[in-house]
């Protein structure tokens, strides 16, 4: 193990010829030469002789604890920092990038250039963000997220509808999608311009994609779709979000909106057995289960009822220890307006065989309801044991985290149904 140890000093052969200031960059297969590859940073390649670099700035006083980098990171991030001689000569020091185009593109960072800057809207003063006289703790924004505010702020006092201030919301919800605001004079400027409200849908799409967990971006989805009262395109669109993140709330909220609102019901079960098969501990599959049962044939019929029972013990025998189920079975029995001793009948039979094979504390949990139903119809001494043999079992060996509530289910019990109905000691 030692010669393992070792590796992470350069060898001395290596040293000659690169020198001392020299990191180890990697190393070549198993089965190849094993010395290892060196690296030459940045500062000494001839490649990189015209760019100086551009040292990290922590001012003047620096925090109390500075972190130590290697420095290759050094080196990598000093040059990371150079902005292209290029862009600077050809459009001013004051300039942004604003990202980057596709990999078979030129590589070169596309230039932001500052509203301030563009002739087109030299005719509007821009509105400075005022924090009022003595701002507590002032946000350091960033120079292009001021300048696109400056002239939000400026279009919306003027009241402006027209298509460059279409252009500048896109701008200010690219940089602060949670911009309520934004999105809100947005919709304004799409109906007054009478937009092509496909084209908003797409875009709208790309927003949500970037942002699936944004409040706004699936408010004003839902608000072009009501305006296109057009709702084909939102069951796969949720459904591929979904298959990103199953448990993403806003795609949720917004597949049963477009269900409700526009009666899409048809297949939503199958929908939601699909992803139980390829997850059955997903809770918000189960949750969209019983959200499509209960809206169409309901949890009161007998059959269907049953049907939901059988489904769930045998999801439970594949995972007994998971909570979904459980929890579904309890809303099955909840909805359907009976306990769960009494309905479907036999449920409390079939637990206690699945018992015997599938115990777990949610099950055992369960039962304890199950008795405590049987309790309140007749007080039975042995019924009353068993469910204060599962209070034990549970506080003690299976539930062990929860032991004070279990403790107190079971003093509950007995002070019910114990010695005040059934004299016991």
């Amino acid at each position: 193990m030692a010669g393992l140890g070792a590796t992470s000093n350069a060898a001395p052969e290596l040293q000659e010829v690169n020198g001392v200031d020299m990191e180890v960059q990697g190393r070549h297969r198993v089965d190849d030469d094993v010395r290892p590859v060196p690296y030459v940073f940045y500062g000494d390649g001839e490649e990189w002789a015209d760019v100086g670099p551009f040292p990290q700035d922590e001012g003047p006083n620096p925090s109390v604890v500075t972190i130590e980098c290697s420095d290759r990171f050094t080196d990598v991030h000093d040059y990371l920092e150079v902005a292209p001689p290029d862009l600077e000569e050809a459009y001013g020091a004051d300039v942004e990038l604003r990202g980057h185009r596709g990999v078979d593109d030129d590589i070169r960072p596309d230039p932001y250039v500052f509203y301030r800057d563009r002739k087109e809207w030299a005719d509007l003063e821009p509105v400075p963000q005022d924090d009022g006289p003595n701002p507590v703790v002032r946000i350091a924004y960033s120079d292009r997220f001021a300048d696109v505010h400056d002239y939000l702020r400026a279009s919306l006092r003027n009241a402006e509808r027209s298509e460059r201030a279409l252009a500048l919301t896109a701008d200010a919800v690219d940089l602060n999608p949670a911009n309520y605001t934004a999105w809100q004079y947005r919709r304004v400027l799409l109906r007054a311009l009478r937009k092509d409200l496909r084209e908003e849908l797409r875009y709208v799409t790309a927003a949500v994609e970037e942002q699936p967990k944004n409040y706004q971006v699936w408010h004003h989805r839902r608000t072009v779709v009501e305006w296109l009262n057009d709702p084909s395109e939102e069951l796969g669109f949720t459904a591929g979000v979904l298959r990103r993140d199953a448990k993403n709330y806003h795609a949720w909220q917004h597949r049963q909106w477009a269900i409700r609102r526009y009666g899409l019901w048809d297949g939503e079960l199958e929908f939601a057995e699909r992803l139980l098969e390829e997850d059955v501990r997903n809770n918000s599959a189960w949750n969209q289960r019983h959200f499509a049962v209960s809206h169409a044939a309901g949890f009161s019929d007998p059959a269907v009822a049953d049907r939901e029972v059988r489904y769930c013990l045998s999801r439970i025998e594949e995972a007994p220890h998971n909570e979904s189920p459980w929890n579904y079975l309890r809303g099955i029995l909840k909805d359907g307006g009976g306990s769960t001793s009494s309905r479907p009948p036999g449920l409390l039979e079939r637990v206690l065989r699945l018992k015997e094979t599938h115990r777990s504390p949610h099950l055992l949990a369960f039962l304890v309801d199950s008795y405590e139903d049987v309790l309140k119809r007749s007080n039975q001494r042995e019924t009353l044991r068993e469910a204060l043999a599962l209070c034990e079992v549970l506080a003690e060996e299976e539930d062990t985290i929860r032991r004070e509530y279990w403790l107190y289910v079971s003093r509950s019990l007995e002070s019910k149904y114990g010695r005040s109905s059934m004299g016991l000691q």
